[in-house]
């Protein structure tokens, strides 16, 4: 890739600060980062290293709780840190933008999703509507998003997270700006679409000359997109180097342990041959109002003390399945049995027993807890709600599963979701889940937001209190290398129906199913030229080349309002 290698982005001696007990901490110390137009630097690290807090300060902002207490921010030879609120905010959006890591938190759900993706070429008068709009379905082409020129007259809860997080990304090239933040912008896609995905990022930094920063915890991911990687821990540069030379010789300690990290292994359990499923989806149907069928013909089985891993693309029904389980979404045909017998397919017509029985650990921490209410009655409220403790015992189970979740009871008790890492908060998640005491729990892409040190404990205590409490685990995952890591049977799916089932060691072991074939093949390796070979493989020169050409007239559902 030829570039302009002007520096676009100078930052010296950066130092942010975050207010915690009533005094000014150093969060970031001292940090360093020259980035020229075109380039694409990685930023890794793991949970609280402050890549997120450094991707904020690039656009010369300080999230709440934190200020810039010293150094030189320099964009393009303006100072950002002596230029005013005003100037500013008159780069971000258009010169500088930003791609956040949940995208179903950041976008308005009142609004829909073409409203909210012209906003910034309207405000700063760079297109028209019709403009801007016919702008904006091209690029939700480059991206691969289906039915482009309609999926944007949808709200964003009627999209799969995937495919938001693919217009979040469009969004933010609205304005073609000079600088990108992506922060974790492929975590939420499973790992056919993060191809697609990162193919054409990278197809547009190169057509547009745009610079990006790169935040991300997997590896394999920054090795296909960056010219050079940054590694951070607790606030402070531990080395710089470009792509190739830090894949192979790294040279901090911890560097190479970031490298070797996911050697967990759950050993493979086999389902008893004369006992029971403790959960048996048979033979269900789903869809959602008014729409097409999601679910078709699914079925599989659940033992106790294993774990189900169901992996497939986004939209292929992995968590449609898990909400007829639960009961949030009644099957149009089929049925759940558990230990055998019928579960009412509406959640709201099972016992308080029956709805113990089924517990669900989310995917974002961040949304999935109340920011405003302490860990102590996040964890309590189902324990009272279902075993009726109160005072000192209800305080004493609370403890008991902070202790079971390794988190020390004192010093977590009185704390808000706000001042925990994300790795805290998912354990958080976890013992919320155990409080209802459930023999079955849906584990909802727990590990997709978080580092590969943090996501490696989260499998660890997941696989010890399996063994512990005899736990029956759904795994929705998009990651292959955590169905490697704890899964005991796979379910592949894909456009709703079950492709292809089995135990894992088998699942990875050839053949496979086409489908099966072509996620394993999917998945990144720490070899800076994997994307470049997989996509001439494949027969795809450059994603955006289908996309170049204009949409036909007669295709276009561009609204003048």
């Amino acid at each position: 890739m030829t570039k302009n290698k002007d520096v676009l982005l100078k930052i010296r001696d950066l130092k942010i600060q975050g207010y915690s007990d009533e005094s000014w901490v150093d969060i970031i110390k001292g940090v360093d980062l020259t980035l020229h137009r075109g380039e694409v630097m990685g930023l890794i690290g793991e949970s609280g290293a402050g890549k997120s807090t450094i991707g904020a300060a690039c656009m010369g902002y300080a999230r709440d709780g934190t200020r810039i207490s010293n150094g030189s921010i320099e964009f393009d030879g303006m100072e950002l840190t002596t230029a005013t609120e005003s100037e500013r905010r008159a780069l971000r959006g258009s010169r500088i933008a930003y791609v956040a890591q949940s995208a179903a938190a950041s976008f308005n759900p009142a609004h829909k999703i073409i409203d909210q993706h012209t906003e910034a070429p309207l405000q700063y008068r760079i297109k028209k509507r019709v403009e801007a709009q016919e702008d904006a379905m091209q690029l939700y082409e480059k991206l691969r998003l289906p039915n482009p020129t309609e999926i944007g007259f949808r709200y964003p809860h009627q999209v799969s997270g995937g495919q938001l997080q693919r217009a979040m990304t469009a969004m933010a090239m609205s304005c073609r700006p000079d600088l990108i933040i992506f922060d974790e912008p492929t975590t939420a896609l499973d790992v056919t679409t993060q191809i697609e995905v990162l193919a054409a990022i990278r197809d547009i930094v190169e057509e547009y000359n745009t610079a990006a920063i790169y935040i991300t915890h997997d590896l394999a991911v920054v090795a296909q997109m960056a010219d050079t990687i940054k590694v951070l821990l607790k606030g402070e540069e531990v080395e710089e180097a470009s792509t190739k030379e830090m894949l192979d010789n790294p040279q901090e300690e911890y560097t190479k342990s970031l490298w070797a990290v996911r050697s967990f292994e759950s050993p493979q359990k086999y389902r008893p041959k004369d006992g029971v499923p403790l959960i048996s989806v048979r033979n269900v149907d789903a869809s959602y109002t008014g729409g097409d069928k999601v679910l078709d013909d699914v079925s599989f089985d659940i033992y106790e003390g294993m774990t189900v891993a169901v992996v497939g693309e986004s939209g292929s029904g992995k968590s449609t399945t898990a909400r007829c389980i639960t009961g949030l979404l009644p099957p149009s045909k089929g049925e759940i049995l558990f230990r055998g017998e019928p579960f009412p397919p509406d959640y709201r017509n099972r016992t308080k027993d029956q709805l113990r029985q089924c517990q669900m650990i989310y995917q974002m921490a961040d949304t999935a807890l109340n920011p405003k209410v302490k860990i102590s009655e996040i964890i309590g409220r189902p324990a009272a709600f279902y075993s009726g403790l109160k005072g000192a015992k209800l305080k004493n189970r609370v403890d008991e599963l902070l202790d079971l979740i390794e988190l020390e009871p004192s010093q977590y008790y009185n704390r808000y979701p706000p001042e925990l890492s994300g790795g805290q908060k998912q354990r958080i998640g976890i013992a919320r889940a155990l409080a209802a005491e459930p023999s079955f729990i849906v584990c909802d892409e727990v590990t997709s937001a978080l580092d590969q040190l943090v996501a490696e404990g989260i499998l660890r205590l997941l696989d010890r209190l399996q063994d512990e409490l005899n736990l029956a685990y759904m795994f929705i995952t998009h990651d292959l290398a955590t169905v490697r890591s704890i899964a005991d049977e796979v379910v592949v799916m894909q456009h709703g129906k079950v492709v292809e089932q089995g135990p894992k060691d088998d699942m990875f072991t050839p053949p496979h199913h086409p489908y099966t074939d072509l996620l394993l093949s999917s998945v990144p390796e720490m070899d800076p030229n994997w994307l470049t070979t997989l996509l001439e493989e494949r027969g795809i020169d450059n994603v955006g080349d289908a996309a170049a050409a204009r949409i036909d007239p007669k295709d276009k559902k561009v609204s003048t309002t």
